[in-house]
């Protein structure tokens, strides 16, 4: 893989990490691997083995094919802006009761 390839995993758990509002940390906990397994791919930009990106997926409680849909995202659309689409990727990432307290919130926000 190329050192962009690298780049785009990377950035791609960095994505996920930023919607969760989650450490690399908890991120960690999440995904039962060492905090210094995780922090040494980061610091030294190198991809994750299969096994490890497997693990990372099941931490965000997402699948691999989840993970690199953003190449071929089935709701990217040129009606959406980039702000619109963020908001669907964080969306998918919620738990069912997060999902529902921010429909809720959205609802309020939303009434005239």
């Amino acid at each position: 893989m190329t050192e962009n390839e690298n780049n785009d995993v990377l950035d791609r758990i960095q994505f996920f990490l930023n919607c969760k509002h989650w450490s690399l940390y908890k991120l960690a906990k999440e995904s039962d691997l060492p905090y210094s397994s995780l922090n040494n791919i980061f610091n030294r930009r190198t991809l994750p083995t299969i096994p490890t990106l497997e693990k990372i997926c099941t931490g965000f409680g997402i699948s691999m094919s989840e993970f690199f849909e953003y190449k071929k995202n089935a709701v990217k659309s040129d009606t959406l802006s980039d702000t619109e689409q963020d908001i669907l990727y964080m969306y998918r990432t919620l738990s069912e009761k997060n999902k529902e307290l921010l429909i809720a919130y959205l609802s309020g926000l939303s009434k005239k």
